[in-house]
């Protein structure tokens, strides 16, 4: 008379068993499109405007938190702090006698834009070669107010 309904887990349900493998190919086609764009950007990147650039005898630059700074005005003149030296005489034995000869003293290379680049390379090879390794340039960030 009446309708049986079947009991227990396949009652209307299929149990699936999960499956284990893994799908690669929308995997390989994000590497392909990834190594297309690589190709196309990397001869890109070594591209650049062909400058003469001046010698010296200075290393790696690196970041400083509490800086001795050197600073260059428009005429070329040097100043350590707010002392004017000269760069052959005065500038290597201020500075080794105000770091008390550590090489690792942090520098600050500040030059007024209107200065000549090989003059402030100058500086900073001298500092350089008397063996301070931490110097680093300074420059300003833009104003943002300025900008059209």
């Amino acid at each position: 008379m009446g309708a049986s309904l079947p009991s227990g887990p396949s009652r209307g349900r299929r149990r699936t068993r999960p499956m284990s493998e893994i799908n690669v190919t929308p995997f390989v086609d994000v590497m392909l499109v990834l190594l297309i764009v690589f190709m196309v950007t990397a001869p890109l990147l070594a591209v650049g405007v062909p400058v003469d650039l001046p010698r010296t005898q200075a290393g790696n630059i690196s970041d400083p938190e509490e800086p001795l700074v050197v600073s260059v005005t428009a005429d070329g003149l040097v100043y350590v702090q707010e002392r004017a030296v000269s760069l052959e005489d005065e500038l290597i034995p201020l500075l080794i006698a105000v770091t008390e000869a550590n090489a690792e003293a942090r520098i600050f290379l500040r030059g007024d834009q209107a200065i000549n680049y090989g003059r402030i390379v100058e500086v900073m090879g001298a500092i350089n070669s008397a063996g301070f390794t931490r110097v680093s340039l300074v420059a300003e960030l833009p104003n943002p107010a300025a900008t059209p």
